[in-house]
């Protein structure tokens, strides 16, 4: 398959890169991805993925997977399987370099065993709470631990000790000495260890103690030779602590760097494993993959296609600041995908019976469908035609308002790829309402063309109701109300839009859908783009909507303006 994922733009990443390739500061690019297993990837992680990957694709370099799996209590092996799965099915490989930061215990302990025997780290005795209490305020200087200057010998002592799983959790850290009075929140003695009794997925119960996500991550970019940490925005104050480990574990220069991005929000959602567990845990959402959810394994299963994430993540690009793009931003690349290569299928979701009067009750035939109009190499099909059809109840109106251009009583329309029909009664049920529409059909008309020219301006599909198979369509929609939740709100769940998913049960499709396998995208003509759910059986189809065929940016976009 050609990959036709736009350049990515240049950015001031791949600017500040080239400035150091050109003084000599580097000789090579090696970036990496850190994902904590702990939950699906979103969309905002496939946005730090592709710029990733891309960096170092642009300068021939290289980019690690690598788990960062040092808190046991909350990772789960099945997590990273699915991590590597989501990020393969994007269209990118780490090769030989799938690494793990349990890979590097052994050489994170002896680090931290440098800093306590350089007098620049220290056992601490204070709970977690005394040390926040300690820690001070942006206004306020942070107050030294009791336990700062025990020597060197002690610490060690203790450090060793904790290994050997002596202490219970919480009864001593391992704390950088650095600087209380700090401006900087994550400088004023941070911790680098913690007590742990929770087996690990890796290395069960050797380890009691595990390093925390600073120290381990700024030593793992190391060992592994990163040369560019690529993070957001959020640890732009962390920073100055990333380099401050590895100067003070005596790494050499070239170290890595840490370059910070602004993260990708997107509207309608949140962008937080932890509180996408949240809608999980209380029920609300039945699982990760949901296609509600922005989770990749959710899009996936919707339907969303690997390139339009791809197009979208390198399009809206990375800036300094954290940004919230409109999902219409995303649903427009979608369908841009989709329309070159979704092939069109007919199905009604909201059934009306159609009785062509003047054709015969038991005759069929087989009309010609072109499969894509886009792609001149995708053929065409067969389709069955019969006297009762399903029609969309929308595409008829008893009394019907200006511009209305589908059936009416005594008004001509085409079938699409059939014939020409126009509307001479109905029938109602006791409410009044229309159950049944009668039609003649004009036999001159197969195709859908008058031979003798006449115009018709409406065009509705069906399908043969003698051939059609029933089907579950699932309409799924935004998965909150507001653009922008705030999971910190009280009300954070009664955001929720309570119509995020619409089933339609029964519609009907033609018959060549029938046994589509999972993960086929179609497009059902004028409703929509769909994808077949692994929830579907033999004889029994359930569909999701992945997008609708039109929507404000789509309009705007063709306009010049998006």
């Amino acid at each position: 398959m050609v990959d036709e994922t736009p350049a990515p733009p240049e950015g001031f990443i791949r600017q500040i890169i080239r400035e150091e390739l050109a003084a000599g500061k580097i000789d090579g690019v090696v970036t990496r991805f850190p994902p904590e297993p702990n939950g699906h990837l979103h969309i905002g992680h496939a946005s730090a993925i592709c710029q990733n990957f891309l960096v170092a694709e642009t300068f021939g370099g290289r980019c690690h997977l690598r788990f960062d799996d040092t808190n046991p209590a909350a990772e789960e092996a099945h997590y990273a399987d699915r991590m590597m799965e989501d990020i393969r099915w994007l269209g990118f490989d780490w090769g030989e370099h799938l690494h793990y930061t349990s890979d590097y215990f052994e050489q994170i302990f002896e680090f931290a065993c440098v800093l306590l025997r350089e007098g620049t780290a220290f056992v601490c005795d204070l709970s977690s709470e005394e040390i926040a209490a300690h820690r001070g305020t942006l206004k306020e200087p942070g107050t030294a631990s009791p336990y700062r200057e025990r020597s060197p010998e002690e610490n060690l002592d203790l450090f060793q000790r904790m290994r050997a799983g002596e202490f219970a959790p919480g009864e001593r850290v391992v704390r950088a000495k650095i600087d209380m009075g700090s401006s900087v929140l994550p400088m004023r003695d941070p911790v680098l260890y913690r007590i742990q009794a929770t087996a690990h997925p890796r290395t069960g119960t050797t380890w009691p103690i595990y390093p925390m996500y600073d120290f381990a991550h700024s030593l793992s970019d190391a060992i592994e030779g990163i040369t560019h940490s690529l993070c957001s925005h959020e640890f732009v104050d962390r920073r100055p602590l990333y380099d401050w480990i590895l100067e003070h574990v005596g790494i050499p220069t070239p170290r890595p760097r840490q370059i910070e991005f602004g993260r990708v929000g997107l509207t309608h959602t949140v962008m937080s494993k932890r509180h996408l567990a949240r809608l999980i845990d209380a029920g609300i959402i039945p699982g990760w993959d949901d296609p509600r959810m922005p989770t990749l394994s959710g899009m996936r299963r919707r339907g969303y296609t690997p390139e339009s994430i791809r197009n979208f993540c390198t399009g809206v690009g990375l800036t300094r600041q954290p940004k919230t793009v409109d999902l219409a931003r995303l649903e427009f690349e979608i369908r841009e995908h989709l329309n070159e290569v979704a092939p069109r299928f007919m199905g009604v979701q909201r059934p009306l019976k159609l009785i062509v009067e003047n054709y015969p009750e038991d005759g069929s035939e087989e009309l010609s469908a072109v499969n894509n109009p886009q792609d001149p190499t995708a053929g065409s099909r067969e389709v069955p035609f019969s006297r009762e059809l399903w029609i969309e109840q929308d595409d008829f109106a008893e009394d019907p308002p200006k511009k209305f251009h589908r059936l009416t009583p005594g008004k001509e329309v085409r079938l699409r790829y059939a014939y020409l029909v126009t509307c001479t009664d109905v029938v109602k049920d006791a409410d009044g309402q229309v159950v049944e529409v009668h039609c003649r059909y004009d036999p001159e008309t197969r195709g859908g063309d008058a031979p003798d020219g006449r115009k018709v301006r409406g065009t509705i599909h069906w399908v043969s109701a003698r051939h059609a198979i029933p089907a579950e369509l699932r309409l799924y929609d935004v998965l909150f109300r507001d653009e922008e939740p705030d999971p910190r709100d009280e009300g954070f769940e009664d955001a929720l839009n309570p119509d995020s998913l619409k089933t339609l049960d029964p519609a009907w499709l033609e018959p060549s859908l029938a046994e589509a396998p999972a993960g086929t995208r179609l497009q059902l003509e004028r409703l929509g783009y769909f994808c077949v759910d692994p929830d579907s059986t033999a004889d029994r189809p359930v569909l999701n909507r992945i997008v609708g065929l039109r929507d404000t940016w789509g309009k705007l976009a063709k306009r010049g303006k998006a």
